[in-house]
């Protein structure tokens, strides 16, 4: 049996690596950029601006609720949607601390 060699990273890496999963798809982009133009949003007003049909917009919303990106509310058959962005700030800092690190180790060598 494989073990899962993910507990071997550290803590920062992981979630770095899962907000950068979540991350990895044009939609998810896409309906963070929308909800943050909007302030918050009824997700049938998301499928109106997404060429997806309105389970895969789910399934992404979803997925984007899991990581703690945004969150929402159900009310009935309508749900609202909005950024978390205490969470999209953690992301963010995490991002700029990950490439500020890799940059310290540029010394203007040339590679290959």
């Amino acid at each position: 049996m494989a073990l899962n060699k993910k507990s071997s990273f550290e803590a920062d890496a992981l979630e770095l690596s899962e907000f950068a999963r979540v991350m990895g798809h044009p939609a998810r982009i896409a309906i963070l950029k929308e909800l943050a133009k909007r302030q918050s949003c009824i997700c049938g007003e998301i499928v109106e601006v997404l060429p997806l049909a309105q389970s895969t917009v789910s399934q992404h919303l979803k997925e984007l609720k899991k990581a703690g990106l945004i969150q929402g509310t159900v009310n009935g058959v309508k749900s609202c949607y909005c950024i978390n962005w205490d969470n999209f700030n953690k992301l963010t800092k995490a991002l700029e601390n990950y490439f500020k690190e890799i940059k310290e180790f540029d010394t203007n060598k040339t590679c290959c």
